[in-house]
């Protein structure tokens, strides 16, 4: 069997109707270099391909039927330690949303977007970067923006440096630590220190609820 190259995207497809499973596989390998290593309806289904497979990106639906995504993510990113989690859904709850993203899933993609949208994301969470859906987003800022909404985070805001808000204006514009280093001319040790200081300072936990974060707080723009 030919050992996988580092540049390959080997999928995990788990999503409790065969043929939303089977149009995906067929999607996603029309693209070189993605690979689906596996399908699953299930929980149990998920937890054995993903040990065996060992995938390094998973696409996982929060609604299995009898069954919630959410309830076992953490036990899939325990299996495949490599895999980052791509939420692919038709489930427009924010509160779901954010409940994933907290729990680790590294962007969100809705079923009713076309397929290249779906491609597009996939790429960009194999290169280390997140996935927002705009939708999402959008009803998020609407909900901490309204007029009568007093912000309980303007004084973590208010205790961020000039620079630190400089990286996480780069961060929500999709850029990578080396990337943020060259356009500020500093090192990628410093960009760590950076981001160190800035999850302690805001509460968050990576850079998906990092660029969550910023968006709702008006820390960046969300991209056209």
């Amino acid at each position: 069997m030919d050992k996988p190259s580092n540049d390959e995207i080997r999928i995990l497809i788990v999503d409790h109707h065969q043929m939303v499973r089977t149009g995906l596989r067929m999607l996603i390998e029309t693209v070189p270099g993605m690979k689906v290593v596996g399908k699953a309806s299930n929980r149990s289904e998920a937890l054995a391909l993903a040990a065996i497979k060992k995938p390094n990106l998973i696409l996982l639906e929060i609604d299995l039927g009898p069954e919630d995504g959410l309830d076992f993510l953490a036990e899939l990113r325990e299996t495949a330690t490599n895999a980052r989690v791509l939420i692919l859904t038709r489930v427009k709850e924010i509160e779901t949303h954010l409940r994933a993203a907290r729990m680790g899933a590294v962007g969100l993609v809705l079923k009713e977007h076309d397929g290249d949208v779906l491609l597009k994301a996939i790429k960009k969470v194999h290169q280390g970067e997140v996935w927002l859906d705009r939708s999402l987003m959008s009803s998020l800022l609407n909900e901490m923006t309204a007029p009568d909404k007093v912000d309980p985070d303007a004084a973590r805001i208010a205790s961020l440096t000039d620079r630190e808000q400089q990286v996480i204006a780069l961060i929500a514009e999709g850029l990578r630590n080396k990337q943020i280093a060259d356009r500020l001319h500093i090192s990628e040790t410093t960009v760590t220190h950076h981001l160190s200081s800035i999850f302690s300072k805001l509460g968050v936990s990576d850079r998906l609820e990092l660029v969550i974060y910023a968006f709702a707080h008006l820390l960046a723009k969300m991209p056209r």
